[in-house]
């Protein structure tokens, strides 16, 4: 694996400070199910990473003093902790909105057979990777026989109300490039997914959001060995907006690791750059990082470049 933090860290990028708090991001775990080329985190069936119940409880906590309205749980596939429903019971009960970073297989893994249905039970928004609408590339980037499982996955949630107009149950799609290249326009892409979607496979949806690769772990490391991470961080920089940066993540969300530590985003987290004073959890029951700076370095090109990238989609 090649470290690309080296290669990122000299940066002229633009200095960002915090604004409130309104998502907690928590990656709970790094096992996984599936094995991702493009993922940033390097998840898979073999790491062992769980976050401990101490730190599941003090989400709760920060939650209620921060008076913050989103919990954005991921992973990994993070339903494969044991305290994922605990964690989410906990934060639906206090009235906060909760995001599952899901990649769909996940619903058909032994033991998760009744996943479905507690997360519509819980009002649980579901945020699903399917980086394409045809078996080709999405077997092709994800492993043969993911396209088949996703699609029955999001029948199965369509078939409890996901998706579907006044439900009130949000099923959102992701998109990620396969390679070194900025997402097309998201919005013409989402009437593709929509139409395509819809046509084979009866599925609906309420939107779909088009992410920038990061230069980042095993897809940072891939662009090295193929000699082609210099002409796409080129591209990102070419591509760079200012207009993006009022609406970059990492201005009203904290990104918290498996350890319970804090970063200004998911990436940041993944290239071990934490925010500054190294803090914790706990910290933020007593400590309100509104207006603190944020770590910045050349992968933040990524957010900003085009029609620029966060967890929500296109900016």
């Amino acid at each position: 694996m090649h470290e690309t933090l080296p290669l990122l860290e000299i940066s002229d990028f633009p200095a960002l400070r915090r604004e409130k708090i309104d998502t907690l991001q928590v990656n709970i775990g790094y096992r996984c199910n599936q094995t991702c080329v493009h993922c940033h985190v390097n998840a898979g069936p073999t790491r062992t990473e769980m976050m401990s119940e101490e730190n599941l409880a003090l989400v709760s906590e920060v939650l209620r003093a921060r008076e913050i309205s989103t919990l954005d749980v991921t992973g990994g596939a993070p339903e494969l902790h044991a305290g994922f429903r605990a964690l989410v019971r906990a934060a639906r009960a206090q009235g906060v909105h909760v995001m599952d970073r899901c990649n769909l297989t996940i619903l058909f893994e032994p033991g998760q057979e009744d996943l479905a249905e507690f997360l519509a039970q819980n009002r649980v928004e579901v945020v699903a990777s399917l980086p394409c609408y045809s078996l080709d590339n999405v077997d092709k980037q994800r492993g043969k026989g993911v396209f088949d499982k996703s699609i029955a996955a999001l029948q199965q949630l369509n078939a409890l109300g996901y998706g579907k107009p006044g439900s009130g149950l949000v099923l959102n799609l992701v998109y990620n490039p396969q390679g070194p290249f900025l997402p097309p326009n998201q919005q013409m892409l989402e009437a593709d997914y929509r139409r395509e979607l819809s046509e084979h496979f009866g599925i609906v949806f309420n939107h779909l959001f088009a992410l920038a690769n990061m230069p980042i772990k095993r897809f940072g490391s891939t662009l090295v060995s193929k000699g082609q991470f210099a002409d796409y961080m080129q591209l990102l920089r070419d591509s760079y907006s200012a207009a993006n940066l009022d609406g970059v993540m990492c201005r009203s969300l904290v990104s918290v690791d498996w350890q319970g530590n804090l970063y200004d985003c998911d990436f940041n987290q993944q290239l071990g750059v934490a925010v500054p004073g190294n803090m914790h959890l706990r910290d933020l029951l007593r400590q309100d990082l509104r207006n603190s700076p944020i770590r910045v370095a050349d992968h933040c090109y990524g957010c900003t470049a085009g029609q620029g990238s966060s967890c929500g989609g296109a900016l």
